[in-house]
């Protein structure tokens, strides 16, 4: 290879990493005011980013048992349970037994809960609305799949899953 190709090469690389490195950044930004419009709300009701998570996934996967919402978020049955023992008290989700297995814990949200996620969701839909828009690309385009290759890889078929098996709004019953 000629010097000249070498070099073309070596700034082509740093082209690609300074690309790289911008996306990441705007990975940040981009989320942080993703989550704004979800913090400020949450924080008229005393919650958290946690409590989000919870509502979120409680809401788009009625009957979540709780195991399996450990599992989706990462996180110690001591953290979810502080977090759901308040949205349980207040009235925001319900946690019922298994019909066939008593020891497992099934969650769902109720009316109120299921009003707190549509209002937390309502801003997220129209700012995703917005930058699919603005960018041109539809929802199933680049923009998704990019996101869907950051997830792990050993994690992807268990997304997947839960992606086919959730229900587009808070719906307390599963059905739509």
């Amino acid at each position: 290879m000629s010097a000249e190709g070498s070099k073309h090469q070596k700034g082509s690389k740093q082209q690609d990493l300074a690309e790289i490195v911008e996306l990441i950044e705007l990975l940040f930004f981009a989320y942080r005011d993703f989550i704004s419009d979800p913090d400020e709300i949450l924080g008229k009701y005393g919650f958290g980013r946690a409590h989000h998570r919870v509502i979120h996934f409680v809401g788009r996967h009625p009957g979540i048992r709780v195991a399996e919402l450990l599992d989706i978020l990462r996180i110690t049955k001591q953290s979810l349970g502080r977090v759901l023992k308040e949205l349980i008290d207040t009235g925001y989700v319900l946690q019922q037994e298994g019909e066939t297995d008593r020891r497992r814990r099934l969650l769902s949200l109720t009316d109120k809960g299921c009003d707190l996620h549509r209002e937390l969701m309502s801003p997220q839909i129209d700012r995703i609305k917005s930058a699919i828009m603005r960018s041109g690309a539809g929802v199933n385009g680049v923009h998704r799949d990019m996101l869907f290759q950051l997830i792990d890889v050993d994690d992807r078929e268990h997304v997947n899953r839960l992606l086919e098996q959730a229900v587009p709004h808070c719906d307390k019953t599963g059905e739509g």
